[in-house]
């Protein structure tokens, strides 16, 4: 299956959870968290397909239904009872899609709700995402700290990429490059791969 495809399967079987266990707040945020996810599809490549990160994303070329079922979905997960992760994910997910722009993104909610997430389901990638949720709030020094202190994930190119923005935002071009290149070393597709090699060229 392409992409399109697995997405839109994702989101049939959500429905059929939903479907199936009408009183399970979290087969509710699965299926927001699928729904808000999908709704910027067409948005995340742009004509040349090259990736477009969420700040720059063309948020008219997201899908509005989508996101007002993943909305009230959300809200209804959020108020059936104790959050589980799927709910906690499909907040945040809410948050960035109730935001008009980038820069009216509510940071602080988010900052809260994963620091909700890393109680309910701690990992390093939870830990990764928390680090770059705080380094818009409060700045990349914040942020580059807290990702320097996660263990576990020194393969996952992921990491490396956003050690790489978080220098670059801070000045330190030639460790940016480094993280760079060491994202880049860890084979990522030739979408991302386009990317990084473009914002290593930028420096």
């Amino acid at each position: 299956m392409v992409r399109t495809e697995l997405s839109g399967e994702a989101i049939r079987l959500a429905r059929i959870l939903v479907a199936m266990l009408p009183r399970q707040p979290e087969a509710r945020g699965l299926l927001a968290l699928t729904l808000l996810t999908d709704a910027r599809r067409a948005a995340r490549l742009s004509g040349e397909g090259e990736l477009v990160l969420l700040e720059d994303q063309d948020r008219s070329l997201w899908d509005a239904e989508r996101i007002a079922e993943g909305l009230e979905l959300s809200r209804e997960a959020a108020a059936g009872g104790p959050a589980g992760p799927y709910t906690v994910q499909a907040r945040i997910a809410a948050v960035h899609a109730e935001a008009a722009s980038a820069a009216e993104t509510d940071w602080e909610r988010i900052v809260r709700l994963y620091e909700w997430l890393v109680e309910l389901a701690p990992g390093p990638i939870v830990e990764l995402n928390r680090a770059a949720a705080l380094a818009m709030r409060d700045g990349p020094e914040t942020g580059l700290q807290l990702i320097d202190a996660i263990e576990g994930l020194d393969d996952y190119q992921p990491l490396h990429g956003a050690r790489a923005n978080l220098l670059s935002r801070l000045g330190r071009n030639q460790e940016s490059a480094r993280a760079y290149e060491r994202a880049l070393s860890l084979d990522p597709n030739p979408v991302e791969r386009r990317f990084l090699e473009r914002r290593l060229g930028d420096l």
